[in-house]
């Protein structure tokens, strides 16, 4: 099989992994939600963490589809305009993966964390 094949392949398969990854993350992400929500029968309580455990899915996912578009492009392809095309698609994705961040952690990544007597900016109060 030649190397520009192989390749291919493994660059679907990141990209592959990289749905799947999102896909069961949201699906478990939801099932964890309802089920906190039929026990405690507070919806407003347990949204946060729903939100969160989504918002690492697709992260985790985002970094896996990065990589496959990187393998596919510089190893097979590796022409001025497909590396442009690879250079926005990286752009793209790396600022959804910074704005999750910051969502998910309330704070922007050069603040550090905050001490533990302190809540972030995000954080709810503690009752």
């Amino acid at each position: 099989m030649p190397t520009k094949e192989i390749v291919q392949h493994v660059g679907a398969l990141l990209d592959l992994a990289g749905v799947l990854v999102i896909a069961v993350g949201v699906a478990v992400a939801t099932v964890v939600f309802v089920v906190r929500c039929a026990r405690t029968r507070q919806v407003v309580a347990h949204y946060r963490a729903y939100r969160q455990g989504v918002g690492r899915a697709i992260l985790l996912g985002l970094e896996f589809l990065v990589g496959g578009d990187i393998i596919r492009t510089v190893a097979v392809s590796p022409t001025f305009t497909s590396v442009g095309v690879l250079a926005l698609i990286v752009l793209v994705r790396t600022f959804l993966s910074f704005s999750l961040e910051v969502e998910l952690d309330g704070r922007w990544p050069w603040q550090g964390r905050p001490p533990a007597d302190r809540p972030s900016v995000g954080a709810r109060p503690q009752r």
